[in-house]
């Protein structure tokens, strides 16, 4: 009797929830199916995957036919949709991969050099005299104004900003001379 049965009239059949309709018209359609979307993907593990989600979304998918057109011709252009959402899907993943992958490649290199001005910071530091030194050391990073600086070393604000005027010229020439060679 289901030999019989047009694919329209079975799609008709399994849209109303008749299992027995679906079963049949899944198993006239599901090479058809595969073999779209085999051609559409170029990749059997692809077509298996694509097919699959759409025979998992035929029951839904099926309420939507009316039976104006050929059940071949709706199901072909389900086929071609779904498709046509995966490699969007694929596309707006790879894109927000790489988009990642970027920013990560960016702040990974922003922050290798960042540790690396500070080791050199650091080496260049063990260059200046013990008095320069401290009084860099404890202004570095605003982390205390001159004021304070000159309070904990018992000089003037004054000495403070000479001696910071002295290690940064220092520093520049060392970075002069390591540049130059």
């Amino acid at each position: 009797m289901r030999m019989e049965t047009t694919d329209e009239a079975l799609a008709l059949a399994a849209a109303g929830g008749d299992r027995d309709a679906f079963a049949a018209l899944l198993a006239r359609c599901y090479d058809r199916i595969f073999a779209l979307a085999f051609r559409l993907t170029g990749s059997r593990a692809e077509a298996e995957d694509l097919t699959q989600d759409i025979c998992a979304a035929l029951p839904a998918k099926l309420r939507a036919f009316r039976g104006e057109s050929c059940f071949t011709t709706w199901v072909y252009r389900v086929t071609v949709n779904a498709a046509h959402d995966r490699r969007r899907r694929a596309a707006s993943h790879a894109r927000a991969a790489d988009g990642w992958g970027d920013w990560e490649l960016n702040r990974r290199a922003a922050e290798a050099e960042a540790q690396e001005q500070i080791n050199w910071l650091q080496r260049a530091m063990r260059a200046l005299p013990p008095d320069l030194r401290d009084t860099l050391a404890l202004v570095l990073d605003d982390e205390l104004t001159h004021a304070e600086a000159g309070q904990v070393l018992g000089i003037s604000e004054g000495t403070v900003s000479w001696r910071l005027s002295e290690a940064r010229k220092k520093l520049r020439a060392l970075a002069a001379e390591e540049q130059g060679t």
